[in-house]
């Protein structure tokens, strides 16, 4: 149960992050939830970038570690 809750988690994030990240590259002015971040553009792309991984890899992680706890159960 904690695993899918993880994935859902890291869904979220990552389909968040991806649509901020495209947002900025589409309009560069427009840094959406991360317009407090100094750095402008480049800090804001990379931190988005970021987080799309770390929203990719949680969801991976979570979604093998319930698929091996179901087989082991």
């Amino acid at each position: 149960m904690k695993f899918d809750v993880l994935q859902v988690l890291g869904m979220v994030v990552l389909v968040v992050s991806a649509q901020g990240a495209i947002r900025l590259l589409v309009d560069h002015s427009n840094t959406g939830l991360l317009s407090w971040l100094p750095g402008g553009f480049p800090a804001v792309l990379a931190v988005y970038l970021v987080a799309v991984v770390a929203g990719a890899a949680l969801a991976w992680w979570s979604h093998d570690r319930a698929k091996a706890r179901g087989r082991r159960g």
